[in-house]
């Protein structure tokens, strides 16, 4: 069975508006986490976000798309953009229905539904715009992205809250695996505006401090919740044969194994069981046709809430024994980006493997009571052949991926 590699990468994120921009900020360790500017967030109990600035739609895409979409779809679509690009892929060169789309989402349009409603109360339904009808939807950034490229392919969108974006590469590569040629994949997320806010700030897991110094530190002692934020990754996902037999001009790297599980109903186990997502792990090595000793890095999901960092740091020592498996978090350089964190971790996994350096968290001191090897404070140099990317999403949700390097 043909590997699905990976041959283009397109990236938005609060540190870097495109792949290299945003892999040199994050090993020169630049934050994107700042008081929050598109909306006054006094009065909220969180002040701090991932936030993608100085954003001009215009700049990127037709003027007729900018009134049809909301924020993060027109991300999402300058990170496919970007993808399609750099994979080289000419669509009118590939069969027909051979491309599909697969996205994942856990908020949709927030912030174009929230201004609707809000013209809805002030102004009346006349003013409410028949946009509406679609650009509030969680399968929107899929719909968009398959329409601007002309792919008739077969679409989908997940919705697993922060597991989704790995749950969205799986699904590609399926589809490669059922007889297609490529895939546009991953997730672009983010709802940072009044209404979204409120159902963040809902779960009790986003941390208060107003110094971005001292708001998300995963496995640090003083963690008291995250920070979040908006954006992430598209990846192009093809079978290699196909890949090759079209001429594409590289592999980025290759999807090895991938596996989810759902956790216990929340509240009938201690919040800090860690056994759905240790199974994650264990499955996706299986998946890979790998065990423990083949990982050379992880890229950990990192709540930066206590009983969720014991549980991830209880599977990965479970799983990984005694070794000393440096743990990435770069996420602590953006905020977390609910769909949208892990196709951008599995990105910078990619550049990780590409460079043979392992990027650092900023404003953590992990406790050796978790066990793990955390990097920070500058980047760690490391020849690496296959890294382990996790994710977990709201109420149980698990996702574990294998990625290798491009050889």
């Amino acid at each position: 069975m043909n590997a699905a590699v990976v041959t283009g990468i397109g990236v938005v994120a609060p540190n870097g508006m495109n792949t290299e921009e945003y892999w040199n900020a994050t090993l020169a360790a630049r934050s994107g986490i700042g008081r929050i500017t598109r909306f006054a967030p006094d009065g909220y109990r969180a002040t701090l976000a991932g936030e993608i600035r100085g954003f001009d739609p215009a700049a990127h895409l037709p003027g007729r798309l900018v009134p049809q979409t909301d924020h993060s779809t027109r991300l999402s679509l300058v990170a496919a953009d970007e993808a399609v690009r750099d994979a080289g892929l000419d669509i009118g060169e590939l069969p027909e229905y051979g491309v599909g789309v697969v996205t994942a989402n856990s908020a949709g349009g927030f912030e174009f539904g929230h201004q609707e409603l809000d013209n809805l109360w002030r102004k009346g339904p006349e003013y409410v715009s028949a946009y509406q009808s679609f650009a509030w939807f969680y399968a929107v950034n899929t719909g968009q992205i398959s329409i601007r490229h002309g792919l008739r392919g077969p679409g989908g969108v997940l919705v697993s809250d922060e597991a989704g974006g790995l749950d969205a590469l799986a699904q590609a590569r399926r589809l490669l695996r059922r007889g297609l040629s490529a895939v546009v994949t991953g997730a672009v997320d983010g709802s940072l505006c009044p209404w979204g806010w409120i159902a963040q700030t809902a779960t009790g897991q986003l941390s208060a401090a107003e110094d971005p110094r001292l708001a998300y530190r995963p496995f640090d002692e003083e963690a008291a919740g995250f920070v979040p934020g908006e954006g992430g990754a598209m990846l192009v996902l093809e079978d290699e044969a196909a890949a090759r037999k079209r001429g594409a001009p590289g592999v980025r790297g290759r999807i090895l194994g991938h596996a989810a599980t759902f956790g216990p109903k929340p509240g009938t186990v201690p919040p800090d069981d860690a056994t759905a997502l240790r199974r994650a792990i264990e499955l996706a090595l299986a998946d890979a046709g790998a065990d423990a000793r083949d990982i050379d890095a992880v890229f950990a999901d990192a709540a930066g809430v206590p009983d969720l960092d014991r549980a991830e740091a209880t599977a990965l020592t479970a799983v990984f024994g005694g070794r000393e498996l440096p743990v990435c978090v770069p996420k602590t350089l953006t905020g977390r980006l609910c769909a949208g964190a892990g196709p951008l971790d599995v990105a910078t996994a990619l550049l990780a493997l590409r460079d043979g350096v392992l990027p650092p968290a900023v404003h953590t001191r992990p406790s050796p009571r978790y066990g793990l090897s955390v990097v920070v404070g500058r980047p760690r140099e490391l020849r690496m052949r296959a890294v382990l990317v996790v994710a977990r999403g709201l109420g149980g949700f698990n996702s574990a991926m294998v990625v290798g390097g491009s050889h």
